[in-house]
């Protein structure tokens, strides 16, 4: 059970679109505190110098952890939420993570290059956004938390494929794949992901990461 000194934590994509998670938090009945972030550069908040990567974006939120933590993240916030869990094993104690690489190598595995329309649609993004690479496979091990991978089977920019590949790579994950699921899937198909989220939260995490 959650106790209301724990926070839920949400972190959007690439879009920065804090609202994604939202009729979702609303949904949970649960006695926590809810953080939402938005990251400098993206979706129309203003950029900040000392942010040149997703590293920096995973200390940002490892430093906000304080309490016992649920973390939710969808695509490029799942690479973030892996960095955050690395840094802080001890409080971070469920992994809610929709249609992201989490930081793996994903080029075998299906998934459409989108940066570049992304990029097209999007031109004042950060630089750095088009160069990161990340290959957490050899550390992921280490989160040994329980992680609920939500995907759609028709999302293109990352694949069941992608899930499939860390539910392998985790050694307490759980895939749920939605029928129809699209890149927004946690927002569009809020129905069917919600009872999965709340059963997945009742789970034990007295197991936690290793750092």
């Amino acid at each position: 059970m959650l106790t209301p000194v724990e926070t839920l934590m949400f972190l959007p994509g690439a879009s920065g679109n804090t609202s994604l998670w939202k009729p979702l938090s609303e949904r949970l009945a649960l006695p926590a505190k809810r953080r939402f972030f938005a990251w400098p550069g993206f979706g129309g908040e203003p950029a900040d110098r000392g942010v040149t990567g997703i590293s920096d974006l995973g200390a940002r939120v490892a430093a906000e952890i304080v309490a016992p933590t649920q973390l939710f993240a969808q695509s490029m916030g799942g690479i973030v939420a892996m960095l955050a869990t690395l840094a802080k094993p001890e409080l971070v104690r469920h992994l809610v993570l929709s249609v992201t690489s989490g930081g793996i190598d994903t080029s075998n595995l299906g998934a459409i290059d989108w940066r570049p329309e992304f990029r097209k649609h999007n031109p004042n993004l950060p630089t750095w956004f088009e160069q990161e690479r990340w290959d957490l496979s050899a550390r992921l091990a280490q989160i040994r938390i329980p992680v609920l991978l939500l995907w759609g089977d028709a999302d293109p920019i990352s694949p069941v494929a992608i899930g499939q590949r860390l539910q392998a790579l985790l050694p307490n994950a759980e895939l749920v794949v939605i029928p129809g699921g699209s890149h927004d899937l946690v927002d569009e198909r809020v129905d069917d992901v919600l009872p999965h989220v709340e059963r997945h939260l009742r789970k034990s995490a007295a197991t936690p990461s290793a750092g």
